[in-house]
């Protein structure tokens, strides 16, 4: 079967529509309609209801489901190992939020390079929808998420436990008003704890998505912000940060997620490298 009526499949299966397949895949409609009909003449059954409301799956496709991700991730497993460096054993790819490429993903890097020279490394950053999507295909060994949602063939371990912590630029005594404060996009989970803890707090004057990209502003211009407490420890030491007395505190912790069906070997050095740069970075 062609790899890609299987990838087809499953984008169908995740979109629930040909339609949004179809734009997911950069594919016509009627190419991914083409698609699904040589696969279901293959299986000689149907496996998809189609009606107004999309796409729904027959129960030959409920049993094909669980085989095409397979595929999919044999797939994604041998075209990497072909295609090895000199030298190396294996290789493993790893995709993680933005924000925790630094420091964490930094000590990983240099720790697989130190204790596991035999593995070859591909890393990319991406959104967690993404990164989740890319871990149940087999395109992706392990994701380092803030937010892991459950989802069938996917296991999520949890790597390190953070709050995140509401701090300000000193002198504590200069008066901050509510337009110096900075709204950090940390997750939909975050937004509506902290509009639960301020009800009235104002809309931001400024909001920035990138933790890193936030502190650089308000240690520039002043002004106070949620930040991982891990992160902003050596400024608050250097006394450049204060922590707001009596403001609540957000938990934030972040996930390994992987596919059932990793190398076990493979992930225990992995995740032997990911708590050891955890901890360097805490």
């Amino acid at each position: 079967m062609d790899i890609s009526v299987a990838r087809t499949f499953l984008e169908v299966v995740k979109t629930g529509s040909f339609v949004s397949a179809a734009a997911n895949l950069n594919l016509t409609q009627t190419a991914v309609s083409a698609r699904i009909r040589v696969l279901e003449e293959q299986l000689d059954r149907p496996v998809f209801i189609r009606n107004k409301a999309g796409a729904k799956l027959t129960p030959a496709g409920e049993q094909f489901l669980r085989f095409a991700t397979t595929m999919v991730q044999v797939w994604e497993r041998a075209r990497r190992a072909v295609a090895l460096p000199p030298g190396r054993e294996t290789v493993v790819t790893v995709g993680a939020e933005l924000s925790l490429w630094s420091p964490l993903l930094r000590h990983w890097l240099l720790w697989m390079r130190r204790e596991c020279p035999e593995i070859a490394v591909a890393t990319q950053i991406a959104a967690s929808d993404r990164l989740m999507e890319q871990v149940q295909d087999g395109s992706l060994d392990v994701a380092i998420l803030y937010a892991a949602p459950s989802r069938p063939g996917v296991i999520a371990e949890l790597l390190f436990e953070e709050k995140l912590v509401l701090v300000r630029t000193t002198p504590a005594n200069r008066p901050l008003g509510p337009e110096d404060h900075v709204q950090i996009d940390w997750g939909e989970e975050f937004a509506a704890s902290y509009q639960a803890a301020f009800p009235d707090q104002p809309n931001a004057v400024v909001s920035i998505g990138y933790g890193p990209l936030a502190l650089d502003y308000i240690l520039a211009a002043g002004g106070s912000g949620y930040f991982r407490k891990g992160f902003i420890r050596s400024y608050l030491e250097e006394g450049r940060l204060a922590l707001v007395p009596d403001s609540p505190e957000f938990s934030y912790s972040a996930y390994v997620v992987h596919s059932t069906k990793a190398d076990p070997g493979v992930m225990d050095r992995i995740r032997s490298g990911l708590r050891a740069a955890a901890a360097i970075s805490a």
